[in-house]
């Protein structure tokens, strides 16, 4: 009997083994969105936490304190998904940061003015202050709902289809930070 129970375990620990092995390096969409979840969790807490300190404590605008927040968390964002979530093979990384700069500022916009929209259109209504909200509140609400809203429909897919894949836009990219002065460093050959 325990030698059933120790094969039993084995096969448990196996599974999960494999289903771990899979979440990390498959390519198939839901594996794929689980590890951006991560990815857009650890940054949109820094993001969220930058935006409230700024929000409630420096007294900047909703708009501003969540884009200055966004900022933080689309750097950290970005480091995360070019190596665990999307691991990017074959994409010069100029052309990844150009791509990700661009479908960026659009999340930050949307972001920006839509929680800036739902924060105005809520903190009129006084059945939430009947139930204990406050303006800190609103903004949090407002906040949390767009962001989750912008990461769904607007980053994820466009990382997945655009930022992190090759496409004809690369050369572009590559090309414009060129220009910049950022170059690529050749990685030098042992003689």
């Amino acid at each position: 009997m325990a030698d059933c129970e120790k094969e039993t375990e084995a096969s448990s620990d196996s599974w999960y083994r494999r289903l771990w092995h899979k979440v990390l390096t498959s390519d198939a969409l839901i594996f794929t969105f689980l590890r951006s979840g991560v990815s857009s969790q650890c940054a949109g807490w820094l993001d969220m936490i930058v935006g409230f300190i700024l929000f409630a404590w420096a007294g900047l605008s909703p708009a501003l304190a969540t884009a200055i927040g966004a900022v933080c968390g689309g750097i950290l964002n970005c480091f995360m998904c070019y190596r665990f979530t999307f691991r990017s093979k074959g994409v010069d990384w100029r052309a990844v940061m150009v791509k990700y700069i661009i479908i960026w500022i659009g999340g930050v916009a949307l972001n920006s003015y839509g929680t800036e929209w739902l924060f105005y259109l809520i903190h009129d209504w006084d059945w939430l202050e009947e139930l204990g909200f406050k303006r800190d509140g609103y903004y949090a609400a407002a906040r949390l709902t767009v962001s989750l809203l912008v990461s769904w429909f607007w980053n994820f897919p466009m990382q997945r289809c655009f930022v992190y894949v090759p496409s004809w836009f690369d050369r572009y990219a590559v090309a414009f930070v060129a220009f910049l002065g950022i170059k690529r460093k050749n990685k030098q050959k042992p003689e």
